[in-house]
């Protein structure tokens, strides 16, 4: 018997072909996926040592933020009208204080790679240009608030009972950032290389100094007179001198490399100036513009009443304990991507950027369960009016599903900062803010008749649209730039030239 000669059929032929190229494609795919997904991994090492920097930050913030909500619930049991009064002012003040966050933040990443670097010279020219400037935008900011206390209450809301508590906490309250603006500076820079306990351990005094005088001030406890809002304000402008005198202690005796002498303030070299100033003024005309257009936001919500205006003061504060996440977050970024760009190591600044962005993505699964946990508890910790307690809960409800989404915009945008990209930055928070994000919550305002809650989800719901376009500054990798390679240049022909 003879055995069958048949040759395959072509269409088989073809479909096993077919099916190989197929099965391969979709092998490559997963790889490519696989390896695409790898890189946001990183190993345990890197994870300690994340940690390591973040957690003395958001421990810092988290005590902070734990004193402002104890402050929001001691206004809070004064009614709504004062709550609202206060918020107001917080949120003038909130321009003041990102604007000066944008100097800082930008002499931040220049101390974090010249400490990199061991640079210790332009690291004491940093440390003056930071204390400097932030001297002058907030004293600029204060003297406004002096001036026109009454127009600066009145630009959020005409309800004369709101502006009646505003003004009685407005002047003393512009006073607590005299002392806020030197801190800001010292601590900053401390932070920038490696050291955040001793800023932490400044602000734990402070807030519990703030705390006690709450406590006294605004009730009349403890033999304080009763002062309502504006024992608040004072309890907080003392904490503020506490929290001074500490961090000049640690500065004076502690061994950082940036410390200057007062004869010395001035002694900048203005090749350094203009690189910072470079990167500093898009970075603070970002975070002036993002700040005001928070303060144009809550101008939108409040034309829905001024129990809206508590309502959200109340969600924001609650929201801030779990946003210290990003805080931490935001100061290992600077430190495990600048310091890496400093000493010249690309490749490790790339790496730790992408492990950053899944690290953040992983912790705040954890969190945005906790925030949803705690709209359940504020009923039991907040004596205000049912409309603004509901407003409340169902803001904190619809920011916790897209917390991760928050987290991973954040974490790119200070891994662009910290390559000293501020025009992305620019673009990708205040201008994306003004144009797309404001323009659709101030239409919907102003020509529909939207509840307060469907306004709140369309302005949320821009974050995800934004989320796209941050990671894709990111893939193009502009920020992976050292800074300081680039001032010892100048400085060498600076020199030459001399």
């Amino acid at each position: 018997m003879r055995k069958s000669s048949k040759k395959p059929h072509k269409h088989a032929v073809f479909f096993l072909c077919f099916n190989y190229e197929f099965y391969m494609i979709i092998v490559c795919h997963l790889g490519g996926a696989i390896m695409h997904i790898k890189k946001f991994i990183g190993d345990r090492d890197f994870f300690k040592t994340t940690l390591i920097i973040a957690i003395p930050l958001m421990l810092q913030q988290l005590i902070s933020t734990s004193v402002n909500l104890l402050d929001n619930l001691m206004i809070g049991q004064l009614g709504d009208h004062s709550l609202a009064g206060v918020a107001t002012v917080n949120r003038y003040f909130l321009i003041a204080t990102f604007g000066t966050n944008g100097f800082i933040a930008a002499a931040s990443v220049f101390m974090a790679q010249f400490h990199g670097a061991h640079d210790h010279k332009h690291m004491k020219q940093t440390f003056r240009f930071a204390l400097l400037t932030s001297c002058i935008i907030m004293s600029t900011f204060v003297g406004i608030a002096l001036l026109f206390p009454e127009h600066i209450i009145r630009f959020f809301i005409q309800d004369e009972k709101v502006i009646s508590e505003g003004l009685k906490y407005i002047i003393v309250c512009a006073l607590t950032f005299l002392p806020n603006m030197i801190t800001m500076a010292i601590a900053g820079s401390m932070r920038a290389t490696g050291d955040s306990k001793r800023p932490l351990m400044a602000s734990v005094v402070s807030v519990l100094t703030n705390a006690f005088f709450n406590y006294g001030l605004i009730y009349g406890n403890f033999g304080f007179p009763q002062l309502g809002v504006l024992g608040a304000a004072l309890g907080t402008l003392i904490a503020r001198f506490v929290e001074l005198a500490i961090i000049l202690m640690f500065l004076t005796f502690g061994n950082y490399a940036f410390k200057t002498k007062i004869s010395e303030l001035f002694d900048i070299s203005k090749r350094l100036i203009n690189h910072i100033f470079v990167k500093a003024l898009p970075l603070s005309i970002n975070e002036i513009l993002w700040a005001s257009g928070m303060a144009l936001l809550l101008k939108f919500y409040a034309t829905r009443g001024a129990d809206v205006i508590s309502g959200y003061s109340i969600a924001t504060t609650v929201s801030d304990l779990f946003f210290t996440m990003n805080a931490g977050m935001s100061v290992a970024t600077t430190i495990l991507v600048s310091h890496a760009l400093g000493a010249n190591k690309l490749d490790e600044a790339r790496d730790n950027g992408y492990h950053l962005i899944g690290f953040g993505v992983v912790l705040s699964m954890f969190f945005a369960v906790l925030l949803f946990g705690s709209t359940f508890i504020l009923p039991y910790i907040y004596s205000v009016s049912d409309s603004a307690l509901h407003t409340a809960q169902t803001f904190l409800r619809i920011q916790a599903p897209l917390f991760s989404i928050y987290v991973m915009n954040t974490t790119c945008y200070f891994i662009l900062r910290a390559g000293g990209d501020t025009k992305s930055t620019l673009l990708l928070d205040s201008l994306y803010m003004w144009t797309v994000n404001l323009v659709a919550v101030g239409l919907a305002t102003h020509f529909t008749s939207w509840g307060i809650i469907s306004l709140y989800i369309l302005g949320q719901s821009t974050d995800v649209v934004k989320l796209f376009i941050a990671y894709r500054f990111v893939a193009k990798e502009k920020w992976l730039n050292n800074l300081a390679l680039v001032e010892e240049k100048d400085d060498f022909e600076l020199e030459l030239g001399a």
